[in-house]
């Protein structure tokens, strides 16, 4: 389809956190955009973000989706909304870009596809793992490990003392391999479609509450290709230490990173991977979006990608729930 857009793009921002400011950032230092409005679910920080990025406050995301004058919506807020949000803003006829997840529910991811490819909008849900430096070098490096059998992928967050905040309720966060689904994207990127998925999960709950304190959730998935891969992902009070780690294995050697430093082994020789910092990513994002939208040119993901990794955190869900391993054939 062809959706090129002709003069500066009236932009909308749903949410006031991280990634709304770094949104707000770039769209500001562009001249095919013009930033007009932004809603949040802060009052304090909704003032604090329209005096920094001069733009005017609605008082909900479904009379900013609907303004007339707006062309595109940016989505950076709880997870929970994400899916209403962006179905509404299709609907109204705007662009959608949209921090992953695009939903926490399956089923609903793929019926706001198939109502963007309708509607000749765009619909950009960001991966920006797969631009970052990190995923870069290993793409590079892979080969050199030869036929990869095992890769494993660790994310624990400690947190000392934990807010009462959307991201430790259950309902606003999501199941935590849903929510934080660049993890499985990273390794469905990898290592392709995934036959089998068996999951465990766990919560440290705050008493009569919707709210955790803590969560673990670790899933093992087998690829068609014969990868083997576990991902865990733990964040809260019940860790006492933060780490990230990936690591793959390959029949010739091995690729290991903690954090953004990594280690190419092959035999017996071992080797430094350089990476490329991830400061950036937002503005690059961004860019590439705008890029499509002015000039046609591709952007580095299909939303049908981040669908399929929703599609492998679903049957997570449901293992961890089932206590039994799901087959996605």
């Amino acid at each position: 389809m062809s959706i090129k857009a002709v003069g500066p793009l009236k932009v909308g921002i749903v949410g006031t956190g991280y990634a709304a400011n770094k949104r707000a950032e770039a769209l500001k230092s562009d001249p095919r955009t013009e930033l007009l409005v932004v809603t949040g679910n802060t009052p304090e920080k909704m003032q604090e973000f329209c005096q920094t990025f001069a733009v005017e406050a609605v008082d909900s995301w479904t009379r900013l989706v609907n303004l007339a004058e707006l062309d595109l919506i940016f989505i950076c807020t709880i997870n929970r909304d994400c899916g209403a949000i962006a179905t509404s803003a299709i609907l109204a006829g705007k662009h959608v870009v949209v921090e992953y997840p695009l939903a926490l529910d399956f089923k609903v991811a793929a019926e706001i596809i198939q109502l963007a490819a309708q509607r000749q909008k765009l619909l950009h849900v960001e991966h920006m793992e797969i631009i970052g430096g990190l995923h870069q070098a290993i793409k590079q490096h892979l080969p050199q490990i030869g036929k990869v059998f095992y890769a494993r992928y660790a994310t624990i967050s400690s947190q000392h003392p934990v807010k009462r905040s959307w991201k430790y309720h259950r309902a606003m966060f999501g199941f935590p391999l849903a929510a934080a689904l660049s993890r499985i994207h990273r390794l469905t990127d990898l290592f392709g479609t995934v036959n089998t998925v068996a999951c465990q999960n766990r919560y440290w709950d705050l008493a009569n509450s919707d709210y955790f304190t803590a969560c673990l959730c670790n899933a093992q998935l087998n690829f068609s290709n014969g990868v083997v891969a576990e991902v865990t992902y733990g964040k809260g009070d019940i860790f006492w230490h933060s780490h990230r780690t990936l690591e793959i294995y390959g029949e010739k050697g091995t690729i290991l990173f903690t954090g953004e430093k990594g280690t190419l082994r092959v035999e017996q020789n071992e080797m430094k991977i350089p990476v490329t910092p991830r400061r950036g990513l937002f503005a690059k994002d961004t860019a590439m979006v705008l890029d499509y939208l002015f000039d046609e040119q591709p952007l580095y993901i299909q939303p049908q990608a981040s669908l399929y990794a929703l599609q492998v955190a679903t049957a997570a869900h449901e293992s961890s729930s089932l206590g039994k391993t799901i087959y996605l054939n």
